[in-house]
């Protein structure tokens, strides 16, 4: 064991409560792509925002198409070593919540449980009516769209369905921003993992919890902009730097 991963040991068996917070880094070991990279998703296509989504029949149509193309990239996608290491500390009770900017749900299927994973940009692996809420599955929606473009509306209120994801120019949900924010507060040692740790409001959660004297580590393979803050920080691949300090395979 490295010494830097040797620190990292250290810092969980010294943490009461852990906050850990994840990018889309972890996941891209997993073989999902990322959104914001040079190589990333909006370098290759325009998105589609949230005001457009409701106002054009052809830009849903257009969101759709890419969500089920993006799925297939997806398939066969499952939970890495990072991701088992983080759900392993879960078990254990030193993490308290995992705040994820991840869509893929794959915190969920490591083993992490539902009510200790906070989303804040949603969930692609399900849909919901924007006006009543109720939840649809994929797989229906997927054959009707791909037998003749049929867009979902809900069967409870006429409703325009959406995968359960942050769209740009939707607002932020209220109540996960509100959790992470006192998750954030309550903890210990804060985790931040595979995040460039510049989208906000969701970078700001790593500051705070240094102002509010917890210790602060960071793993992504580049630098980012809160390394100077942090009280560790590891420049290597997630999953088995992740995985050697929670004795994790």
């Amino acid at each position: 064991m490295s010494e830097e991963i040797e620190q990292l040991a250290n810092l969980f068996e010294a943490a009461d409560r852990v906050v850990v917070f994840t990018g889309a880094g972890i996941s891209t070991e997993s073989g999902i792509p990322d959104f914001r990279s040079p190589n990333g998703i909006w370098a290759k296509t325009t998105p589609i925002y949230y005001d457009e989504y409701l106002r054009s029949a052809d830009a849903r149509i257009e969101a759709w198409r890419r969500k089920f193309e993006i799925d297939r990239d997806m398939i066969g996608a499952e939970p890495n070593r990072g991701h088992r290491a983080v759900a392993k500390l879960a078990r254990i009770g030193k993490v308290s919540a995992v705040i994820t900017q991840n869509i893929d749900g794959l915190h969920q299927e490591s083993g992490v449980p539902d009510d200790q994973v906070i989303e804040l940009h949603g969930n692609g692996t399900y849909a919901t009516c924007l006006d009543c809420a109720k939840r649809y599955e994929l797989e229906p929606i997927k054959a009707a769209f791909e037998a003749d473009k049929t867009l979902p509306h809900c069967d409870e209120c006429g409703g325009i369905v959406k995968t359960a994801t942050i769209s740009f120019g939707q607002a932020m949900p209220d109540r996960p921003m509100e959790r992470a924010r006192d998750e954030t507060l309550a903890c210990d040692l804060f985790l931040a993992i595979g995040s460039s740790l510049v989208v906000y409001p969701a970078a700001g959660f790593p500051t705070m919890a240094k102002q509010n004297g917890a210790k602060l580590a960071i793993i992504n393979r580049e630098p980012t902009e809160l390394d100077q803050i942090a009280d560790l920080v590891l420049n290597l691949e997630i999953g088995p730097a992740l995985g050697e300090a929670a004795k994790v395979n």
